[in-house]
């Protein structure tokens, strides 16, 4: 699913209680995370709810580097927004994560005029997390 077909599942369900409901739904999707992996390594600071991102560095056909994000969290609506962000960051070159500018995304879909402001700042401290991630595969592979 692109980024678009987002935008247009969101602009077509239209209230706002229905999107909630989606963006929960999304969340029903994830990959699990083992038990190690729900640790404080994997913790992002931040988030009023209790969130793990784990990153794996694949290959893409041409042997540039991707990375694989996998996450989760204790709470249903922050399952749903983790989702959102592996749609919009997962098996992507370091480059092109850090080049993505969320916020206009996000504006896109309507987050930042709907979200608390605590889930907004934990939205965000899930990008920073993953651009720090994406900095470092990108550093370690021009080393």
């Amino acid at each position: 699913m692109s980024i678009q077909d987002l935008v247009d599942d969101f602009e077509f369900l239209g209230e706002w209680e229905d999107r909630y409901r989606y963006v929960i739904e999304l969340g029903k999707d994830l990959e699990p995370l083992s038990e190690e992996e729900h640790s404080a390594a994997n913790k992002v600071e931040g988030c009023v709810s209790q969130v793990w991102l784990v990153n794996e560095l694949r290959k893409a056909d041409d042997g540039a580097p991707l990375l694989h994000f996998r996450g989760d969290s204790d709470a249903h609506i922050v399952r749903g927004l983790i989702a959102i962000l592996m749609r919009l960051y997962s098996d992507k070159r370091p480059a092109e994560i850090l080049d993505l500018d969320a916020r206009t995304v996000f504006a896109k879909l309507g987050l930042d005029d709907h979200l608390t402001p605590q889930r907004s700042n934990g939205l965000y401290s899930m990008v920073a997390r993953i651009q720090s991630d994406a900095k470092a595969a990108a550093d370690a592979a021009t080393a």
